[in-house]
């Protein structure tokens, strides 16, 4: 059977595959999506939703001792399951080894410019493609019940300022000035103005009507069974829906990135990192901002369609069951710090895996070995937030252009 031929094939169909799908259509190519399950049925579908310039990155100075203390704790936050695991243990090492001040400030300034480049191009591309993504220059708080955690953050704030991050600190009394569904306890919080929100579904499904508008096709259900490759080309992509090639294949897989990958011969130091969520109808005192409640690291997203308690990270490999104690931690949580911290009815309880790289920053780039494989992922918890600037550099790299950015940190080359 003859393969279905496209200029590029993006493997993937969640927010990352679907952005760069969307942008290398507004460049002049024909662009087939493979897609396993359906449009944005991994993790961005049930995230919170938030688009975080201000989001700084994981391996910080005091993780590792935070994270010892939090082993044995199956509510934490931060919960690796115990087990021999090689990969995983080689990935925690790595990670423990960028939890140290340079690292942490060194990261801090590339990420940040792509995030402040991504939240810019993210509001144009709803603007531009009429996205119904109940998108909302919101800002988000990050708020604090705990006063020594409150002046310990006080740092990160003043770091974010020196990237060009919007910080605007709160006491207690004017945080619940400005969000009401705040209770008492609050010392105090760090408003990001120029954060914004979504409801991530919303805009994957959006992001896929648009792909299609533009030209795209989007096979779903087109799990991939293997490759052929002739002199360190990428001929064809076999799938359960047929063969498909392209003149540029993108690989846009997510958490799934290291066993696709390993077809391939890719080495992806990439972890799935467990996530939960549970949405409900709304509260009647619900949010207006989105907040994280920072001594929990629970997340917190209201939308005119609904309201979302989301976050935690578990590293359990790719664990299929939703764990009860994790998602219950997440409403204990939300009841220290709002007034009414859940809705009436429970719509969803989800769980999703975050595709984590050790220095928490994503892969972005052409792929060692191959002349026609560029890579975009490994964006961990920001895949939302990343998704606009994403699909511009791979759409520039593939058309011939200068990227706009610098791409040397992203690349695979740096593990």
């Amino acid at each position: 059977m003859n393969a279905k031929r496209s200029d590029v094939v993006v493997l993937g169909g969640g927010v990352i595959g679907l952005a760069c799908a969307l942008y290398l259509l507004r460049a002049g190519r024909s662009v087939t999506v493979l897609e396993g399950k359906t449009v944005g049925s991994g993790s961005s579908h049930g995230n919170c939703g938030t688009i975080t310039p201000s989001h700084l990155p994981l391996p910080a100075p005091g993780t590792v001792i935070k994270g010892l203390k939090w082993m044995l704790k199956r509510d934490a936050p931060l919960y690796v399951r115990p087990r021999f695991d090689p990969a995983l243990l080689a990935w925690l090492l790595r990670f423990a080894g960028r939890c140290n001040a340079r690292d942490f400030e060194d990261t801090t300034r590339v990420k940040t410019e792509l995030l402040l480049r991504s939240r810019a191009l993210l509001e144009q591309l709803v603007q531009d493609e009429q996205l119904q993504c109940e998108f909302d220059r919101s800002g988000t708080l990050y708020v604090y019940r705990d006063a020594q955690a409150f002046a310990q953050s006080q740092a990160e704030a003043a770091l974010l300022r020196t990237v060009g991050v919007e910080v605007e600190t709160l006491d207690g009394i004017a945080v619940q000035a400005r969000e009401p569904a705040l209770n008492t306890s609050i010392v105090g919080a760090h408003f990001h103005p120029g954060d914004a929100r979504l409801r991530p579904n919303r805009y994957v499904a959006e992001l896929a009507r648009a792909v299609r508008l533009a030209g795209g096709v989007i096979e779903e259900q087109a799990r991939i069974e293997g490759f052929t490759v002739d002199a360190g080309t990428l001929q064809t992509v076999q799938t359960t829906r047929g063969s498909f090639s392209g003149a540029e294949v993108v690989f846009a897989l997510g958490a799934w990135s290291p066993q696709v990958g390993a077809q391939l011969g890719l080495k992806l130091p990439i972890q799935p990192g467990k996530g939960y969520s549970i949405t409900y109808s709304r509260p009647a005192l619900a949010p207006v901002i989105p907040m994280v409640l920072k001594e929990c690291n629970v997340c917190v997203t209201a939308w005119g369609s609904g309201y979302r308690l989301g976050s935690t990270m578990e590293f359990s490999g790719y664990d299929s069951t939703l764990n009860r104690t994790r998602l219950d931690a997440l409403a204990r949580g939300a009841a220290e710090y709002l007034q009414q911290p859940v809705g009436p009815e429970v719509e969803e309880e989800w769980y999703g895996w975050r595709p984590m790289t050790y220095d928490d920053l994503p892969i972005l780039g052409r792929a060692p070995a191959y002349r026609n494989l560029t890579l975009a992922t490994g964006h961990g918890m920001l895949g939302v937030s990343l998704s606009a600037v994403t699909g511009l550099l791979i759409s520039e790299l593939l058309s011939g252009r200068t990227p706009s950015l610098d791409m040397a940190p992203y690349a695979a080359t740096r593990f």
